[in-house]
């Protein structure tokens, strides 16, 4: 049984690129993130007006973040387990690695829970000021993460148009899911944002 579990993972593992994959399906979210993030970034200036924008890309992010996590948390179990790829590509730098990555894995799960509760609340209150002050504390490690790891997401990203590393039509096909599955979320949480339309005006 064992001996089967282990053809099958290597088998898995052929399919979707192994690490080189993993690495690349993170560059492409990141990709989908940052274009998603920008425009949530736009509406925070000018809130009140469009506070529905706000709250509908929030919840279509959801997912596109979740797999975001689930990636860089499977090349991060990969590595501690000792599976020779992830060992061989090393360790983020200390700084990324004990600092940056944990403020910024805490604060976006801060940051999107109190911004799911202040929607379904409908008002301003102690939630809504958890969820400015975690922005405030998420920006700063954000800025950080796409500082040290932009460039490298970026090559990442392209580098299947160069070799087509196996899997590279799943990779897509994944991502492209998960901005699909965000977008029927936030369709689907849109009367939450209407709730926040007499408290906001």
């Amino acid at each position: 049984m064992a001996h089967a579990g282990e053809l099958r993972f290597a088998a898995l593992r052929r399919a979707t690129g192994g690490a080189a994959g993993n690495a690349r399906l993170t560059a492409l979210t990141a990709a989908a993130l940052i274009v998603l993030l920008a425009v949530e970034g736009v509406t925070i200036p000018w809130i009140r007006p469009l506070l529905t924008v706000h709250v509908f890309v929030g919840m279509l992010l959801l997912v596109p973040v979740a797999l975001k996590l689930a990636s860089t948390g499977y090349r991060f179990a990969g590595y501690y387990l000792g599976r020779r790829e992830y060992v061989a590509n090393g360790p983020p730098a200390p700084l990324m690695r004990y600092l940056v990555a944990p403020v910024l894995v805490v604060s976006t799960i801060t940051l999107f829970a109190s911004g799911i509760a202040a929607a379904a609340m409908g008002h301003g209150g102690p939630v809504l000021g958890l969820h400015k002050a975690s922005f405030v504390v998420w920006a700063g490690a954000f800025g950080l993460h796409v500082l040290w790891y932009g460039v490298r997401a970026l090559r990442f990203g392209l580098a299947d148009r160069r070799d087509r590393l196996a899997g590279a039509g799943l990779r897509i096909a994944v991502v492209l899911a998960a901005v699909a599955v965000g977008v029927a979320v936030a369709l689907a949480t849109l009367p939450l944002a209407h709730g926040w339309q007499p408290w906001a005006h």
